[in-house]
């Protein structure tokens, strides 16, 4: 160990062992800057202490920041809260919503096919009132008609009847007949 470090040597360090009391080694205390090793240690607390105060000063800096952080993230999280139970609300009132309006628009379905089968009903029926009519009013043409034509044969039955009575009239009556006539006429009266 040729390059070890001087923390493993195995001789005594110089100056740490003093020559004394029948040639026996007698152990001295290491100094710092000229301070014993109480004073060392007093001035170690007090820096501690001066660290302790200081520090304690940004400890409550710190948490006073982290306080706040705390703060203002339980602040997010009550308005995510309160988000989030209003957003649960309006979500249940737009699924009331939609039941209504799906129950409505089932009604609006039943409400609609009843009213398809009445109008379909009552165009049957006016339908068939419509048929009745037309059949009403052919029957009232054909019966016009056959008036009609009743009365034109009758009229032409008349006239016929009448030429044929001239006719026989002016085949079987002469002058003589005639006159007879008149006079049981004029006699009568």
């Amino acid at each position: 160990m040729a390059n070890a470090p001087q923390v493993f040597t195995t001789e005594p360090a110089q100056g740490f062992i003093e020559a004394g009391h029948g040639g026996a080694p007698k152990h001295v205390e290491p100094s710092l800057l000229g301070l014993e090793p109480y004073q060392i240690v007093s001035v170690a607390m007090l820096v501690l202490l001066a660290i302790v105060f200081f520090v304690a000063k940004a400890h409550k800096t710190i948490a006073g920041g982290l306080d706040s952080r705390i703060a203002a993230i339980r602040t997010q999280l009550d308005e995510a809260k309160r988000l989030r139970a209003e957003a649960e609300s309006l979500r249940e009132e737009y699924a009331e919503k939609i039941r209504f309006a799906e129950r409505d628009a089932e009604a609006m379905i039943r409400t609609a096919e009843h009213e398809a089968a009445a109008i379909l009903e009552t165009a049957r029926v006016e339908g068939e009132a419509l048929v009745a009519r037309r059949q009403r009013m052919a029957e009232d043409k054909i019966a016009g008609a056959e008036r009609e034509a009743l009365a034109e044969v009758r009229v032409r039955a008349a006239q016929a009847a009448a030429e044929a009575s001239r006719t026989i009239i002016a085949q079987q009556h002469d002058r003589e007949a005639d006159r007879r006539m008149t006079d049981e006429v004029i006699a009568s009266i």
